[in-house]
Order: structure tokens, then sequence, then C-alpha cells
């Protein structure tokens, strides 16, 4: 009835499919056919709401850090309203408990199963973040309306589980590339997120067969390459790690399938390292060097490494530079305010230096301190997660928690292993 086009060759599924609902192929499909295609008019978001002038004419006060305050009011009013146009949809979450983000776990069971991931201080940050805007933004604004909104039905626990349902479900239109603002050190302001029926029903593997294109009129999952009968129908939610999976989907790949695992190491180890490896690095300025660091990465706080490499190649040699020049180099370098942006070709270069193929190459004073600084950071996880891995019967064994968990940390030790073999001098 809303005009959505679902191709003969597909259907849902709550059988043969590795999550609670899926897509299956009944037939072969080749590559580039259309799966499904979802009118504009049939997407959930605050311009398709019954509340849609409200929203657009307080908008003002309805400004947050997430921006997400506009859908997820949506997402509350039709939630709970009898008469919402949606109901036949958001009748598929009948019971949102079942979403199990770690924010949902105890602060225990996060620290105890997650340590070292960086998972349980995201996790923090989230429930500070939402708390903060359900108090501040969100409850004063659904008091104001008490014939759209009741703070005893709407809570803060309903809002958090909303939250994770947005995290969980929702899609992105990409921002349109101008090459007239490629200039413009501002960054552009994301697209708000909104909820895609049908879209939400495809699972997620980075070794994805389908993928969502958007049309002016339309939204279409699109083949990409050929799936056989009987398959199941993978959408890509991004390039994402299982530490961002679990994070914001609640779900993680099996090790070691997924291809976009990452790790981070602290800049905070890094600086540590110092301390504990000789590498020729000149002491009297460590500490303004440090300082300095942080202002030129904006205190971005982590070096990224994926399965091939380190994925912040430019912040990682900026750090190495700095931390290993001379006094003089230091003082010639504070003059100068830095130095001059670096070129296309110097950019290739520091990818392939940092690649998994360039860093047995690095100079041995900063392969020592990379070194020592996987080697700390492997210190924050917990132990035997390898002679788990290779007990099936026990991984059998262990809960849906417990299982995700220990895929998150042994994929990141496992990159981290890799990087401290590389970098023995």
């Amino acid at each position: 009835t809303v005009g959505l086009v679902l191709s003969d060759k597909v259907y849902v599924s709550r059988d043969g499919t590795v999550a609670e609902y899926g897509m299956l192929a009944k037939e072969d499909i080749e590559e580039g056919e259309v799966l499904f295609t979802i009118p504009r008019s049939a997407l959930l978001h605050q311009g398709t709401t019954q509340i849609s002038a409200l929203l657009e004419r307080e908008k003002r006060t309805l400004q947050s850090s997430s921006g997400w305050v506009p859908l997820l009011l949506t997402l509350l009013y039709e939630y709970t309203s009898t008469q919402s146009h949606w109901k036949p949809y958001l009748s598929l979450w009948t019971d949102f408990r079942k979403l199990d983000h770690p924010m949902f776990w105890s602060k225990e069971e996060r620290d105890r199963l997650l340590r070292g991931t960086g998972i349980p201080e995201a996790v923090d940050r989230d429930l500070t973040n939402i708390q903060r805007e359900y108090t501040d933004v969100v409850l004063p604004f659904i008091t104001k309306h008490p014939d759209l909104w009741n703070p005893q039905v709407h809570t803060l626990e309903r809002y958090t589980q909303l939250v994770a349902f947005v995290m969980a479900y929702s899609f992105q239109e990409p921002l349109e590339e101008d090459d007239d603002d490629e200039d413009e050190e501002e960054e552009e302001t994301p697209n708000p997120p909104m909820m895609v029926p049908m879209a939400d029903m495809l699972n997620h593997i980075s070794n994805h067969n389908a993928n969502l294109e958007f049309t002016p009129d339309s939204l279409k999952m699109v083949c990409v390459r050929p799936i056989h009968k009987g398959e199941e129908v993978f959408n890509t939610y991004g390039q994402m790690a299982n530490w961002q999976l679990l994070h914001m989907y609640g779900f993680t790949e099996p090790y070691p399938s997924n291809s976009n695992d990452t790790a981070d190491i602290p800049a905070s180890n890094l600086y540590k390292a110092l301390q504990s490896v000789e590498c020729g690095f000149h002491w009297p300025q460590v500490e303004e060097k440090v300082e300095m660091l942080g202002q030129i990465m904006q205190d971005k706080g982590v070096f990224v490494f994926g399965k091939q490499g380190c994925l912040t190649d430019t912040d990682l040699h900026t750090a190495l530079k700095v931390l290993s020049m001379s006094q003089d180099e230091f003082s010639e370098f504070k003059e100068n305010e830095g130095w001059e942006e670096e070129e296309d070709d110097e950019d290739a270069r520091i990818c392939q230096a940092f690649s998994n193929e360039g860093l047995p190459e690095l100079k041995a004073p900063w392969k020592r301190l990379l070194h020592e600084a996987a080697r700390l950071t492997l210190r924050s996880y917990t132990d035997g997660d390898r002679r788990l891995m290779e007990d099936g019967a026990a991984v059998a064994k262990l809960s849906t928690r417990q299982r995700n968990a220990l895929q998150v940390r042994h994929g990141q030790k496992d990159i981290l292993y890799r990087l401290m073999e590389l970098t023995t001098v």
C-alpha cells in the first residue's frame, strides 16, 4: 500500500538467516538487478511523521550534539500512538530488549568482557550524552506538549531503547560531493538518520552482495555480485570493525571474516613507551612535544591499525617525526609553526611506510617505540583468548555476549600481535 516494490526473486524470513530477520534469494540473481525499491514517501523520519509541522516550527529548540532528537521524538510519538500510520512497520519491534547493544549490559559485564577494546569508554560517553540530551532537550519539549507526549510513558529508558534502535536500523543518506566546496575547511553536517522499511531487514557482512542506492524519488537495493538461490542477501553498514558493529548494532562478524577489523593504540601508550624503550629520542623536550602533538592531532587520542597496516598513518608519522626531533630541529619546528603541507606523493610514501610491507623497514627507534606501544596496549586486555578461540567446544558454550566480546578482543589482539612481529628489532 505504500508503493514498495519487491522483486519476485527475494523474500524476508526468520529461517536460514544469521539474525532474527533476513532476506534470502528464491532463485539466482545477477549483478545489477534491483531487489526492491522504496519510495521516499515510505521512509520514516521527521519530515514524514504526523507531527512534522511542529518539529519544523520548533527545530531550533531541538538542536543537540547528536542531531538525532527530531527523529527520536518522531519515534517516541509514532511508536506509542494507536493511530500511527507506521504501526505495521514499528510492530516488528515489539520488545526493544532484543537489542543487545553493550549499553544494555551491566557496567560490570562491559568492563569485564570488553576491557581494552574501547567499547566501555564509548558506551559510557553514549549513556552520559543520552541522559543529558533527554534531560536538557527532550524532556522540556515533551512536557511542553502534553497532548502528544507523556513523560510517564516517554521515559529516559524508552528514549535510550530508541537510540539503540536508530543506531542499529537507521540509514543516513550520503552527502553529495561538491567540487566547489573542496577548499572549505568547515566539515559538512551529515544528513539526519531515517528509518528505511525493508532495507533494515537485511543483515551486514563486510563481503556484502547488495548495496543501497539513493535517487531523488526512491531508494533501491541493488545486487553488486551474483547471488545464488538459497543464499542470504547482505547489505553493508559501511567499513565497520567488529568493535564498531558490537557497539552500534549489537553483533560481530565471526573471526577472521571481518576484513575491516581494527585495533587502536592510545596515543598515551606511545608516549608511555618512551619511558621504557631506548629509542634515542631527546628527553628534555618530550613533555613539550607531547603537548604540541595533542594540538596538532586535535586530541584524536588513538592511532588506528587495520589488517594491512596503520589507517591513521599521517598522524602516526607526525607523532614519530616530532618525538624523534633533536632540540634544534624542534626549536625550528616551533618557530615555523609546523611544516608545510605534505605533497600527494609524500602522502603515498607515508601510507606505504606504515603498511604491513613497510613497517619492517622503518627506522629502528621508531620500530622499538611502536613495538612497545603495542605491547603496552595488549596488557589492557584479558588473557587466554587465543587458547579459547582454538577450543570450539568451549566457544559453543559461551553466551552470545561472551562470544561477541571474544570476537572483538581476539580480532584486535591479533592485529596488535602482528604489529609487534613487524616491528621487532
